[in-house]
């Protein structure tokens, strides 16, 4: 693989818990290609959400390294992170996350407008007509459905046009036919812009649309392979 674009070397994360520590990711050794598109899968508390975190800089690994975009994360200090992020990644939550006293459209924008794009509200527009919420665009979460509201989540990613997109269970709150419409967008928003994708998913049907498939289990990787495999 020539010149991952993200890269995690003995990857380990271990919390404090009511017992004492709880190893939640052990030894993890990985890379990711730009423009590919990776599935983590596994049972419930195997870590892949954990996983993912650690890929975005939103969890500090205990030790090993992990490198996004030839940047160290580890050598980031919060503030460091944060900028990074705003400018080459983009995350999307099961539970949506949006600002609820904010409208479509301004939730698509803020990232834009930190970023200091004078054009923030222009491209958010175009997002949310990507998504087929153009009429949608001034009602506020709570006056949008399930499915709405993480059609404005997945334009509020993919507005600052990241090189990475990280996604954990973003079909997981929405009915059959509401998730295939979000995973249909997922990846025509990963082609649009080229982006690589990582996304955390129990789909099956999600997880075969992807480039290579990583299992895991207990903590640790339990298996790789290319998705028709």
């Amino acid at each position: 693989m020539h010149d991952p674009i993200l890269s995690l070397r003995d990857v380990s994360l271990t919390l404090s818990g009511n017992t004492g520590p709880v190893e939640i990711l052990g030894g993890i050794t990985l890379d990711v290609a730009a423009g590919e598109t990776l599935g983590l899968v596994g049972p419930s508390g195997s870590g892949k959400s954990s996983l993912l975190m650690l890929m975005g800089g939103l969890e500090r690994a205990t030790s090993g390294t992990i490198h996004a975009a030839g940047q160290d994360l580890s050598a980031m200090g919060e503030d460091a992170l944060a900028r990074f992020r705003r400018h080459n990644m983009g995350v999307v939550f099961q539970s949506f996350h949006l600002i609820p006293t904010m409208t479509a459209l301004e939730n698509v924008a803020t990232p834009l407008e930190l970023a200091g794009a004078r054009d923030a509200f222009e491209r958010a527009a175009a997002e949310l007509l990507a998504v087929g919420l153009a009429d949608r665009a001034g009602h506020y979460p709570a006056q949008l459905s399930g499915g709405e509201q993480q059609r404005v989540a997945l334009a509020r990613a993919a507005a600052p046009r990241p090189r990475i997109l990280l996604a954990d269970e973003p079909t997981g709150n929405l009915d059959g036919a509401t998730g295939t419409t979000i995973m249909e967008l997922l990846f025509d928003l990963r082609d649009r812009h080229g982006a690589t994708l990582v996304l955390v998913t129990h789909a099956p049907e999600l997880a075969a649309r992807c480039d290579r498939v990583v299992r895991l289990s207990d903590g640790r990787l339990d298996g790789v392979a290319r998705a028709a495999e």
